[in-house]
Order: C-alpha cells, then structure tokens, then sequence
C-alpha cells in the first residue's frame, strides 16, 4: 500500500496532480483510491488530495500517521498536514510560502524559514525544491505541480516513475501542454 497526501491552497494544481499519479498507477493495473478535502479553495484556501494505491483499498482516505509521502505545494499546508505523515516518511515541499490573506491584511511577513525547519525535524527525509525557479525557467508558473511531482518520482517513493509520470501527462493534459510539462519534468530530473 502506498499512501499519498497531497496539498496546496486552492489554483496550485493539487486536484490534477493527484489525477496524473491515480492514472499512472492504474495504467499499472494497480488498485487506486482518490479523494479531495477542498475548503475555500476558489479563494486560496486549503486543497488536500488523498491518493492510496495498492491493493483491496477499503477507503480512500489516508489515516492520520499513515502517509508514506506528502507533496507539499507550500510549506505552511505541509506543516498543517504533517500529522498525516507516517514515522520516517518523506515530504517534497516548495520552498515558496503562499501569504495567506489575513498576512496580507496585517502586513506582515511569512517566512517558510521555519515552517522547513519544523518539518526537517518531523519527517524522516525533505527535499525542498525550488519550484519558483524550475517554473520561471520553463516559462510558466503553472508548472508547479508537475515540478513537484517530477521530483516525488525521482525521490523513489511515489510508487510511479519519472517515465510513467511522462506517460500520464501525455495521456492526460492536452496536447498543446506537453512540451512545456515534459520540460518542466526534465529540469527536475536533470537538477
């Protein structure tokens, strides 16, 4: 069983990203549970992506302490769900903190200093990306998920492969995206 958490605040691409590693696990004839806890997301609130692959899942929800990865779109959401994540368990997080509303109306300033180093000290390996760069080097900010999942592929621990990863998204993004997510999957892999 491999359990998968994904999250973000709302317009990252959590929902697709946790549709491209589903359809890269069933392509494998694996058995694949999703579900979403999505709050206010339309207004850059809260995305969870539950995602279980193995076999006879009962649930498709990820128990708390039970997570073998979570893949972390911003650092704050990845602290906030880091009691999903199981004893040694791996987190791939963006380096980038999301300013959250009430910040923005206070005026104060969110560092993710600290938010990665309590997750440092919680989680058996982190591998904090850059994705802000990877993006802009690619020329498009709405990359990040695949960064992002590019990199939990390359880290062993996702259950897919960076070559099924490639496979998923030219089975289901668009065609007119493929170069610009295969490129984004390259950067990571190639860093």
């Amino acid at each position: 069983m491999n359990n998968i958490l994904l999250c973000g605040v709302g317009g990252q691409g959590t929902v697709l990203a946790s549709k491209l590693i589903a359809y890269a696990a069933m392509e494998k004839g694996l058995q694949v549970r999703t579900a979403e806890t999505i709050g206010m997301a339309q207004r850059g609130g809260s995305v969870v992506s539950h995602v279980r692959i193995g076999e006879e899942i009962h649930s498709p929800m990820v128990a708390k302490g039970s997570a073998d990865i979570i893949i972390a779109f911003e650092p704050a959401e990845a602290v906030r769900c880091i009691s999903y994540l199981k004893q040694g368990g791996t987190v791939i997080v963006n380096r980038k903190a999301v300013r959250p509303v009430t910040s923005s109306l206070k005026g104060t300033y969110t560092d993710a200093t600290e938010m990665i180093e309590y997750l440092q000290a919680e989680a058996g390996t982190v591998t904090v990306l850059d994705g802000e760069e990877i993006c802009d080097a690619c020329g498009s900010s709405k990359v990040l998920n695949i960064v992002l999942l590019a990199a939990a592929a390359k880290s062993g621990t996702l259950g897919i492969t960076p070559e099924e990863l490639k496979s998923a998204i030219q089975q289901r993004i668009p065609q007119k995206f493929h170069a610009l997510n295969l490129k984004a999957v390259e950067m990571v892999l190639q860093a």
